[in-house]
Formats: structure tokens, sequence, C-alpha cells
């Protein structure tokens, strides 16, 4: 009885489709973290925005500065969450040796 190995039964093409770019197409890594960080700001000022106007009275819809607050709230920690894995990458790039 032959046996074959664990891979023997994948075939060739299996997996995701990773796209080959040449440099210089496409954003950079730098320039998707600026714009998800200024989205992140901008959420955070639509929350303010929200709050300033439930507490004067402009806008009396609760539940949409709720909903704003919240986006903002989820927006932020994962931005959080992003910058803590960057930061244990680099730690971890540091910690390599040569």
């Amino acid at each position: 009885m032959r046996t074959e190995g664990i891979s023997g039964g994948v075939k060739a093409g299996y997996g995701p489709k990773v796209k080959n770019t040449p440099s210089g197409e496409g954003k950079s890594f730098i320039d998707v973290l600026k714009e998800s960080i200024q989205k992140v700001n901008e959420l955070q000022m639509e929350a303010d925005r929200a709050i300033a106007e439930l507490a004067t009275g402009k806008n009396m819809d609760i539940a949409r500065t709720m909903i704003a607050v919240e986006k903002a709230s989820i927006a932020f920690q994962l931005m959080t969450q992003i910058r803590n894995k960057i930061v244990e990458a680099y730690q971890e790039i540091m910690r390599m040796q040569l």
C-alpha cells in the first residue's frame, strides 16, 4: 500500500490569489495607514458634533448620536489594535538575530 505525503493531494494554484504588482503602483502601507487615521479622526469629530448638538438641543435624536459615538469608539479600538500589532511586529523584528 502506497501512501502520499500531506502535500501530495494539494494542487498548484490552491489558496488565495496574490497579484504581483510592481513597486510604485498602488498605495503604500503608510498611505493606507494615514487614510485610516484620518477616517478615525473624522468619525471622532462627527461624534463630538453629534454630542454637542444633542447637548444644545439642536438635535434631539439620541439614537443617531449614540450610533455616531459607537462608530467612533469601534474605529478607535480597531486603530489601537492595529497600532499594537505594528509595535509587536517591530519588536519581533528587532529581536531577530542576524
